[in-house]
């Protein structure tokens, strides 16, 4: 599972580096029919006003007029108007999104707006993708979503307009839901379920610096789209590789099956697996099927469930609100997504020890804390101390990167087996939705820059003092049903670890 986390990050911000910021202004082309033989300095100073600091301005032009070139030079256009003809984009040579489809002035906040449809396919597929996983398992899910994002991953760099960029990236997106890492959770023992976990979380940081390698050394947008989608492709092997969860062949009644995986997982590993052993799996009853229902009638489960949700929901809004917004801190994008990345690895291996250490309840409500209060921090910081800005914004993020491992772990914990992946697909499905509205929440900065890191701060801190309220799992069994029988089969399935 280390090698999917590293490629999905791809597509959650590679498109950060197919819109970067580049100069432009008007095309003012009209001109060329008065006079064909002006510089190009003199054909801007002509047909572009200019900002106090001297600078042209990149969405408005003078008026065009019939007047001969010597009358525009003497009096010149008094009357201005928004860009009729598109935009020039003088500095740079490469294609990108922002320059192919002119994602600027009036139509900036597409960009943005395209990043919440690619979060809308997030949410789509956890509605469809987590219950289908409960019944299909999750190797089959895994290995659908692998499929449906390479393809339409490549088919991306194909789009023949924006449109078309954004439908493809919807179903892109749809794709996340299934691509999950509950099979890490099934496969291993209480000792050892946070630790396999948080390895494939650091997987994910670490495509998030390649992504920064990435995007500087493909500055057209196709190519880079086609870079980060195609070595999903190269994963076919894993349907002869990947294995079924034992943990949830045994809930479905297919025993043998489960057996088989078990001796081949012992066998991996130079271990034994005494048949007698294995015979305690047939003897046991089948665990009641789960279903969303009882997530919303049993008490203990709703309040888990609740609280759960908000947490997800803060961890992804925070998360992506800082990551989608590297270029907004001062310093160089690319150096900024590396720092991003980078920062990751200790806050998330911090974990594999602090979730030990002090519990998965602590650690997820302090992480929420620490990043909610950076945000916070950040609007009182001079305009003119960008490294400090990004300084915060570097702990923010990283606390979070841990507070979402910590969520992952914690979840998969939490919840039965029978109703693991539709509770998890609940919690993804908030996550998807605070996506959705994280990068629309950026837009607000236009009434005041304080009020995006004041949201994120304030919802943080909020989402910290509810986990108060959660169960501490540290040391515990995976628990099978939702009712009193729920740890029969969770105890047998795990001696095997």
């Amino acid at each position: 599972m280390c090698i999917p986390n590293f490629l999905t990050p791809f597509h959650m911000f590679g498109q950060v580096f197919m819109a970067v910021e580049v100069p432009h202004y008007c095309n003012t082309n009209w001109i060329d029919a008065i006079d064909s033989n002006l510089t190009e300095k003199e054909k801007l100073n002509l047909t572009i006003p200019k900002h106090a600091d001297g600078s042209y301005e990149e969405c408005r032009m003078y008026t065009p007029v019939s007047e001969d070139i010597d009358s525009i030079r003497d009096y010149g256009i008094n009357s201005t108007e928004n860009c009729k003809e598109g935009w020039v984009y003088p500095t740079d040579p490469k294609p990108t999104l922002l320059t192919e489809f002119n994602l600027v002035c009036d139509r900036k906040d597409l960009n943005d707006f395209g990043q919440s449809i690619y979060m809308g396919g997030l949410l789509a597929g956890a509605l469809v993708f987590g219950p289908i996983s409960d019944r299909i398992g999750s190797r089959n899910m895994i290995l659908l979503t692998m499929l449906i994002m390479g393809s339409f991953g490549v088919g991306t760099a194909f789009s023949p307009n924006y449109y078309v960029y954004i439908a493809l990236r919807f179903l892109v997106g749809s794709s996340f839901a299934g691509a999950s890492n509950v099979t890490v959770s099934e496969w291993v023992g209480p000792s050892y379920r946070h630790l396999a976990q948080i390895i494939t979380h650091l997987a994910n940081a670490l495509g998030q610096m390649a992504i920064a390698g990435l995007g500087y050394g493909l500055r057209n947008w196709r190519w880079l789209q086609i870079a980060g989608s195609a070595p999903m492709f190269l994963l076919f092997f894993y349907i002869w590789v990947l294995p079924q969860s034992a943990r949830w062949l045994v809930t479905k009644g297919r025993t043998e099956e489960a057996k088989n995986l078990l001796r081949k997982a012992a066998s991996v590993n130079k271990r034994t697996v005494p048949e007698e052993m294995l015979d305690q799996l047939a003897a046991e009853k089948k665990v009641k099927s789960g279903n969303i229902l009882d997530l919303a009638r049993k008490p203990h489960l709703r309040k888990m469930t609740l609280v759960m949700l908000w947490v997800w929901f803060v961890d992804s809004m925070v998360y992506y609100g800082l990551s989608l917004h590297v270029g907004d801190f001062g310093v160089d994008i690319y150096l900024t997504q590396l720092i991003f990345g980078a920062v990751e690895l200790p806050s998330r291996f911090s974990c594999i020890f602090l979730l030990e250490w002090i519990g998965r309840k602590k650690c997820q409500a302090l992480w929420l804390l620490l990043g909610g209060v950076m945000c916070l921090i950040i609007p009182i910081i001079p305009k003119g101390w960008p490294v400090a800005v990004t300084v915060l914004a570097v702990i923010g993020k990283s606390a979070l990167a841990a507070s979402f491992t910590t969520s992952y772990v914690y979840s998969a914990e939490l919840f039965p087996t029978v109703v693991r992946q539709t509770s998890l697909g609940l919690c993804s499905m908030a996550t998807r939705v605070a996506g959705i509205i994280s990068p629309l929440i950026g837009l607000l900065d236009k009434y005041h820059p304080a009020v995006p890191m004041v949201i994120f701060g304030t919802t943080a801190v909020i989402g910290g003092l509810l986990c108060f309220l959660l169960p501490e799992m540290r040391g515990k069994e995976l628990q099978d049903g939702t009712g009193n029988d729920s740890q029969v089969r969770g105890d047998s399935v795990s001696t095997f670890f």
